[in-house]
């Protein structure tokens, strides 16, 4: 159940418009909202001063555009590296989804220029929907989900039936990639795989419309092609928390190690993609 919201703003517009196109899905509704505007520390107090007045600005207009309940917003302008102070307001307010834009660099380009979304992305266990700067952000009707055996899967599985079960006319994809898969090992019949199929029984039990997608190759190019070819509104996948211990420690050392299947699909995918985090 997602009841608290934390949008990090950056005077682009595109969470505000993504956080407006959720805001429609009913079990989105009753959540309360932050707004967040991080402002870097800045050489002189007269250019601080200036920094802070411009902060405030695209701040007002951010909570401005939101179509929601003015008494559920709680705007907050701080000071700091908004890598750091993304990840500890969404801590202190026990959030349930972060909203960030994304320039969609790959993991190395992210890591040299300082991305804060990929920061963010590996150091928080929390819920995150990324909105890539080229990606045009639509209604929500078509929302994706890729599922596999994994705990993670299952969990973004019940994120997407909870988000989709009261939305009128919407339609709920279930795809799964199988990796070295050849085109006559897929069944033509996507439901009776037995991953889709168990999936599928609980939406037709819920009354949610749903599809099965099945395709073979690597997951990540697969699920981002499904993403393209169904002309997704919404991509859910399942993203562990991957960090031992130890690695929060160790920033820089843990992106750079950082693989996985969630790192490939947040930069390739044409569509919003929420990542759902379970902690392993």
């Amino acid at each position: 159940m997602i009841r608290k919201i934390l949008i990090s703003v950056a005077g682009r517009g595109l969470c505000e418009e993504m956080f407006n196109m959720l805001a429609e899905i009913p079990a989105i509704q009753q959540a309360s909202v932050t707004v967040l505007h991080v402002v870097r520390p800045q050489v002189t107090a007269e250019a601080m001063s200036a920094k802070l007045e411009e902060g405030g600005k695209i701040l007002a207009d951010a909570v401005k555009s939101l179509k929601v309940d003015p008494s559920k917003i709680t705007p907050r302008l701080k000071q700091g590296d908004p890598k750091n102070i993304v990840t500890q307001v969404a801590d202190e307010e026990e959030t349930d989804l972060i909203i960030m834009g994304s320039r969609g660099l790959t993991r190395l380009e992210a890591i040299l220029e300082n991305s804060v979304s990929q920061y963010v992305f590996q150091l928080s266990s929390r819920p995150m929907l990324l909105v890539k700067d080229d990606v045009y952000v639509k209604q929500i009707r078509r929302v994706m989900v890729a599922m596999d055996k994994s705990d993670a899967a299952q969990n973004s599985f019940e994120l997407a039936l909870s988000l989709v079960r009261d939305m009128k006319n919407a339609q709920l994809y279930l795809a799964r990639v199988i990796p070295e898969a050849k085109p006559d090992q897929l069944m033509s019949n996507a439901e009776a795989d037995p991953v889709l199929a168990e999936a599928a029984a609980k939406a037709k039990r819920q009354g949610v419309s749903y599809r099965c997608v099945l395709s073979g190759g690597k997951p990540g190019p697969g699920i981002c092609q499904l993403a393209e070819d169904k002309n997704i509104d919404l991509l859910i996948l399942g993203s562990p928390d991957r960090r031992p211990s130890i690695a929060k420690s160790l920033v820089d050392l843990d992106r750079l190690l950082g693989n996985s299947l969630s790192d490939y699909v947040r930069v390739k995918a044409n569509c919003p993609v929420l990542l759902s985090r379970t902690t392993t």
